[in-house]
């Protein structure tokens, strides 16, 4: 009897193969995890190291002192001091410059200015590209403004001859939508003045002292930026009649409103550094803002007259395709109306005739636009129109 022979067909070798490959699979996954936990444990030794180490302090430089000696100042708690200083960092050290102190008082290392980032997103990075020629009428008060802002960084030659100090900060008031936001860029553009605009709103904030280190940063800013132009826009949020409510918001910012008035005290007439303030209420501000000195020039905004009301329509009209429409009689219809109505006016006579699938913006457009932004109801429509 034959004897049979069974051939497995190399199966041993390929059990051997599955059993290295899945050591291997294994041995990666391990030296990955491995990996991991080397990282883990080299943050936790960091870390471990950095509780370990004494803290540091943040101090502004006051004055170099002779001798290596520096006067500092500690943020948070204002504390003033000398301390001696190595000598290659005694050399760097300039007033105003923030540095590193550690717990014997002693600098560690120049952190420099820096800024919050909040004051950093007020800077415009290029001059505002609105010209005089975009606002309609108020010539006097152009000329006004002129001469407070743009002159001192333009002429300060003229100045310094005649010996004239030019007002130290100007305030615009008046109705909203009349212009002064507008007048501050185009100054701004005239005078290729960094601009840096902030809302008085954007002051108000409810830990203490925090408000206070905004202004105090706003204005080194704008001196490291110089020529530079600050604009507070509605500074009655910050500027009101001082009250003895005893409520601590109420206290903060006032804390903040004195810190603003003692940097406009700090400024130099002739610096290239001028200040601009907007407001609609006028009554509302603190007397002490107001005073010779600090606001020396304060000028009224009103609602355009005729004349500018035409300049205003010529101005935002110009752009639009325009069929059969008499600018005198939208002046007429649009009596006691500021500077963004009359824009808006013509903006919805183009949105109109979009709608319409117009070729042109026609005279029955312009007066749609009158009865929707002036909000006039069907009385008030027939005795205006």
């Amino acid at each position: 009897m034959d004897e049979i022979i069974f051939d497995n067909g190399g199966g041993d070798g390929d059990i051997q193969n599955l059993q290295a490959q899945e050591l291997k699979t294994r041995l990666q996954d391990l030296q990955n995890k491995n990996d991991l936990l080397t990282k883990e444990i080299n943050q936790l030794k960091r870390e471990n190291s950095q509780l370990k180490r004494p803290p540091l302090f943040v101090a502004s430089v006051i004055e170099v002192l002779e001798n290596g000696e520096t006067y500092l100042r500690q943020q948070g708690n204002n504390q003033e001091y000398i301390t001696h200083t190595l000598d290659e960092l005694h050399d760097e050290l300039k007033p105003g410059m923030k540095v590193a102190v550690n717990n014997s008082l002693s600098i560690v290392r120049i952190i420099g200015t820096t800024f919050d980032a909040r004051v950093r997103i007020m800077e415009l990075d290029e001059s505002p590209d609105v010209t005089f020629g975009q606002v309609g009428g108020l010539r006097e008060q152009i000329e006004e403004v002129r001469e407070a802002v743009e002159y001192p960084l333009t002429r300060p030659e003229i100045f310094a001859r005649l010996g004239v100090e030019p007002p130290k900060g100007i305030l615009l008031f008046g109705p909203p939508g009349t212009g002064k936001t507008l007048i501050a860029k185009a100054v701004a553009n005239n005078a290729h003045a960094r601009f840096i605009r902030m809302s008085g709103s954007e002051l108000v904030h409810k830990f203490i002292g925090e408000g206070a280190q905004m202004v105090r940063e706003l204005f080194t800013l704008a001196r490291q930026k110089a020529p530079s132009i600050v604009f507070i826009d509605e500074i009655d949020a910050i500027g009101s009649m001082r009250t003895h409510d005893g409520t601590s918001g109420s206290a903060e910012v006032q804390r903040t409103l004195m810190q603003l008035l003692a940097e406009m005290d700090g400024f130099d007439n002739r610096g290239d550094v001028r200040i601009m303030a907007a407001t609609n209420r006028v009554d509302m501000l603190d007397p002490a803002l107001l005073r010779p000195g600090r606001f020396d020039r304060i000028v009224e905004i009103p609602l355009p007259d005729v004349d500018s009301r035409l300049e205003i329509f010529k101005i935002h009209a110009s752009p639009l395709k325009m069929e059969d429409v008499d600018l005198t009689e939208l002046v007429r219809l649009t009596e006691n109306s500021t500077g963004a109505e009359i824009q808006a006016i013509c903006r919805e006579a183009g949105m109109i005739a979009v709608r319409n699938e117009a070729d042109a913006v026609k005279r029955d457009d312009f007066i749609a636009g009158v009865r929707k932004v002036k909000h006039l109801t069907s009385t008030e429509d027939r005795m205006f129109l």
